[in-house]
């Protein structure tokens, strides 16, 4: 495996490299290393322009945590090795445009152009809220009986389907998140039970390290032999909203931060208006300050949830207390 990062391409969107060992084909799957970088993204604009030093390897750490958690519980699971100090191996699917249309397992393996998501509490910064508001969304349609109040915490985990090879996500109603990745009722409903299943584990795990796991997500690869298996990196900050005593643990604190101030990038308009990407505004620069007090939340965070102390960073307490005093300055 070549060990130059520069050999590996970016992710569309993503907050990873990907270098591909082993091409996968319809009758196997191949093999890939993801790199954890220092970036984050939000707003559906891709890359911001500020990285967080350490971001890529705590974040890595906790995936690596995570899945041997999920394989341990019984989920199977794409990881393969934890190679130090921010890259994992893993089995690697065709994408989804690889492979002969209307997807059909049978057809082979490939990634699900789908995303599952899981919700225990509508925090703020949840996009229920927003949704509803907006009526784009009424609380009979995720099970609710009435408009939720922020930060109400959930009876039963709720769980929606949204797109993933869109300029921007859009949700989907079950039955078409169905015909989308090509899934039978009976594997379908195997999504959904397996989904369950990460979201409880990440969810007692996030408790007895003293954090609210408030909602997060998961993607699938459906492998060659017609079997689910776990993918992307389920319970990292990237991937799934964390909470500490009412504090946000991850990107909300930067998305708050571009929108308070009026930064806020308008993806959605910028697409609609038929923008080329290329055109797009360049973000506004974080505050240096906030770039110090997010490097020391990651790696606090990473070492709170793995038990692991690369770093020795100040406990999570100190470290949500930082963010809180910064944000309300």
């Amino acid at each position: 495996m070549p060990s130059d990062p520069g050999s590996m391409m970016p992710v569309l969107h993503s907050t990873k490299n990907l270098h591909v060992i082993e091409e996968p084909t319809a009758t196997r799957e191949g093999v890939g290393v993801f790199e954890y970088t220092d970036h984050y993204t939000v707003f559906h604009y891709g890359r911001m322009p500020d990285p967080i030093p350490g971001k890529g390897e705590a974040t890595c750490r906790m995936a690596a945590f995570n899945f041997a958690l999920l394989e341990e519980a019984g989920v199977r699971t794409h990881f393969r090795r934890f190679i130090a100090p921010n890259r994992i191996e893993f089995t690697l699917a065709r994408l989804p445009e690889q492979v002969r249309q209307p997807l059909t397992p049978a057809g082979g393996g490939y990634l699900l152009p789908l995303q599952v998501l899981f919700r225990n509490e509508l925090p703020p910064g949840s996009s229920v809220h927003r949704r509803l508001a907006a009526g784009d969304l009424a609380p009979a349609d995720v099970g609710l009986a009435a408009v939720p109040a922020v930060g109400a915490k959930l009876e039963r985990p709720l769980i929606e389907y949204a797109t993933t090879r869109d300029d921007v996500n859009r949700f989907l109603a079950p039955g078409e998140a169905q015909r989308l990745s090509g899934l039978d009722d009976e594997q379908f409903a195997a999504l959904r039970e397996i989904t369950w299943k990460v979201n409880a584990v990440l969810t007692d795990h996030a408790a007895e390290v003293g954090l609210s796991h408030c909602d997060g997500k998961a993607e699938y690869l459906v492998t060659s032999d017609q079997q689910l298996v776990l993918a992307d990196s389920p319970g990292t900050p990237d991937e799934s909203r964390l909470m500490f005593a009412g504090v946000h643990c991850g990107k909300q604190i930067l998305r708050d931060w571009y929108v308070n101030t009026g930064n806020e990038v308008p993806v959605g308009m910028l697409i609609a208006a038929g923008v080329p990407r290329n055109r797009w505004p360049q973000p506004a620069p974080l505050p240096p300050e906030y770039v110090a007090v997010m490097t020391g939340l990651y790696k606090s965070l990473s070492e709170t949830w793995t038990g692991e102390r690369p770093w020795s960073a100040p406990d999570l307490e100190t470290a949500t207390r930082a963010v809180t005093d910064l944000v309300g300055r």
